[in-house]
């Protein structure tokens, strides 16, 4: 027996209550606002040690994605991300949980099926689509220049 629209729409609706989007709002704004504070902390950091401007930066990009996944491995990321909701999808952090979830969990299956394969299912398209995004763009780009 398969459920009429307006059934079917009222499990779908009981079944995932309303998030508390105020909340929700709040909590993205205030975690994500300190993860950057803190990527500025780190940046004021290494440069009072000595870095140059380019390092500093790299630094800090390199320290967040190494607590990214020393917290993913130690399953406190995902406690964090919940907590935080779209606060914690500050691009680099988002981006090495995503990396790094997959590859944890199928560490079991080895370095290159497990670890290999797994890590670059979410990473792939992202960096295929990326690189040819900027070759296009770069291309365009040159064509308008040759009329300089």
């Amino acid at each position: 027996m398969k459920p009429t629209k307006k059934e079917y729409d009222a499990m779908t609706n009981k079944a995932s209550p309303p998030s508390p989007k105020g909340k929700n709002s709040v909590f993205a704004f205030l975690i994500g606002g300190a993860v950057c504070a803190l990527g500025q902390a780190l940046l004021e950091g290494y440069r009072a040690w000595g870095a140059d401007l380019e390092t500093a930066k790299t630094l800090v990009s390199v320290t967040f994605i190494g607590l990214t996944v020393l917290l993913t491995a130690l399953h406190l990321y995902d406690k964090y991300a919940k907590i935080a909701g779209a606060g914690s999808l500050v691009p680099i952090t988002g981006f090495a949980n995503a990396m790094a979830s997959p590859a944890i969990e199928f560490k079991t299956e080895g370095p290159v099926t497990g670890v290999g394969v797994k890590m670059f299912t979410v990473a792939g398209p992202v960096l295929v689509f990326g690189i040819s995004a900027s070759m296009v763009y770069g291309l365009i780009l040159w064509v308008i220049g040759l009329f300089d």
